[in-house]
């Protein structure tokens, strides 16, 4: 029997386990009575929310996400907190705000100042990987000697190549095995997940992996039999009328990185390409998950570190706090947990959350200076209360020129404040979902203006105060 049945039938039996995620469930059964779910935890690189054939996308093929979301939930409010890689992803392994943990944009060193949720699964009998993409400054790759294994890359600052990626496994340069970097380090996951099983049962951990994928990072390649599928499809359903073949939005006011180089549909097709690629590395090890008899006791999450603009407000890339940036894909799959596989949550979720949300799985508590919340309550039940806001939070760095700012996100509003340059921005999302109208200085934005104002200021002064 699943884990998750398990628990399913002791709490109609109103029998107290140490599940914390559980309200009102006393803890008097110790840990080791119930068998813990083995985490494996995908990430995707400037995934838009929307780029998903599950989320109605109309031409890209994503049939590993696709699964992972008739099996399990996908939440469609999902928001980083910095709209900028690095922090997220530091945000992601610590589960607190980047004014906490330090990294607040891709030139912030990682300082390891944040227990990552691998530090707190491997203190707790977790066997522990991180394979792929780091991405956070640094000398060089952090000590990590709690992690099993650790398999990731140096090469071009940490941003790797899509061909013939040189990797770092456990401190050892090794060069790449296979051609494409998401086939690489897809293998090394199916390789840990192997090993971990075939331990004798006695000595038999639980294991939790952290993939971190590439895709879809500029510049956008993918392997020859999937590049060009999608040279027939229409692009114009998908981005703005404002951009055409050749519209060149990141040199107007922006700092070129080399993305416009040629066609913008076709850029934007190249995007959609490496997703895919992804995606067939994700059915792979899916499929590997079922061959080993683990699919019922396995969480599988998928989620991205940052959103991505094409042409939207006529700005591409990640930055600035508009929907597009923010928004992230986030499914989890957790088999026999679900009330309701295939389901579509509409509570807000953050990156902040992962890491509570995992710890959580694993029955264990989630530590004061996390400042997300388990997702678990809202898997388990359809209809729990989700979060009312969140503090939005970026500061401005060289070249880029998207000045730093911070702002609250409401279910209905989202309120912004600029250091320089810029008048706050205040939008109805729920009467302006594509954030058109700001109402700012306005008489229909004034007394909710005000109400925002307060609450940013209040989340400001709690910043303040935990700010190491």
């Amino acid at each position: 029997m699943a884990l998750f049945q398990m628990v399913k039938i002791l709490v109609s039996a109103a029998v107290c386990i140490p599940l914390l995620w559980l309200p009102g469930i006393c803890a008097e059964l110790p840990v080791s009575v119930l068998p813990r779910p083995n985490l494996i935890f995908i990430l995707g690189d400037n995934h838009n929310a929307d780029t998903m054939g599950n989320a109605g996308h109309p031409f890209i093929k994503t049939p590993g996400m696709d699964r992972l979301a008739s099996e399990g939930v996908r939440f469609e409010n999902t928001f980083n907190t910095t709209s900028l890689c690095s922090p997220s992803r530091a945000s992601i392994l610590t589960g607190a705000y980047a004014h906490r943990h330090g990294v607040r944009n891709n030139h912030t060193p990682w300082t390891g100042q944040g227990v990552t949720f691998l530090e707190h699964l491997s203190r707790n009998g977790y066997a522990t990987a991180f394979i792929g993409k780091w991405h956070m400054p640094g000398k060089g790759l952090p000590r990590m000697p709690f992690l099993d294994r650790f398999v990731s890359y140096t090469y071009r600052e940490g941003q790797g190549a899509y061909f013939n990626c040189p990797m770092v496994v456990d401190g050892q340069p090794v060069p790449s095995r296979k051609s494409y970097i998401t086939t690489e380090v897809t293998d090394y996951t199916i390789e840990f997940i192997e090993k971990a099983v075939s331990a004798p049962v006695a000595g038999r951990r639980p294991f939790c992996l952290y993939l971190a994928h590439r895709p879809g990072h500029p510049p956008f390649q993918a392997p020859a039999d999937i590049a060009g599928i999608y040279d027939g499809d229409d692009v114009q359903q998908v981005l703005p009328p404002n951009v055409d073949s050749h519209w060149y939005g990141k040199t107007n006011g922006n700092v070129f990185q080399g993305v416009m180089m040629g066609s913008y549909y076709q850029k934007y097709r190249k995007y959609c390409e490496t997703l895919t690629a992804m995606d067939r590395d994700i059915v792979r090890l899916l499929d590997r998950i079922d061959e080993l008899g683990l699919r019922d006791n396995t969480v599988v999450i998928y989620m991205g570190d940052n959103g991505m603009q094409w042409g939207t407000h006529d700005s591409h890339g990640i930055r600035e706090p508009y929907e597009e940036s923010a928004r992230l894909p986030l499914i989890i799959r957790a088999p026999g947990l679900v009330p309701d596989p295939g389901a579509v949550r509409p509570q807000m979720a953050l990156n902040i959350d992962l890491a509570p949300t995992l710890l959580a799985l694993a029955g264990m508590p989630v530590p004061a200076e996390m400042d997300g919340r388990s997702l678990v309550p809202l898997l388990v039940d359809p209809q729990a209360a989700g979060r009312e806001h969140f503090l939005m939070e970026f500061w401005r760095y060289f070249p880029e020129n998207t000045p730093s700012y911070t702002g609250v996100r409401t279910n209905r509003y989202k309120y912004v404040e600029f250091e320089q340059g810029r008048d706050p921005w205040l939008f109805d999302l729920l009467r302006d979902p594509g954030e058109q109208h700001n109402l700012y200085g306005m008489p229909a934005g004034e007394a909710v203006g005000k109400r925002l104002k307060a609450t940013l200021a209040e989340l400001l002064a709690g910043r303040k105060s935990k700010t190491p």
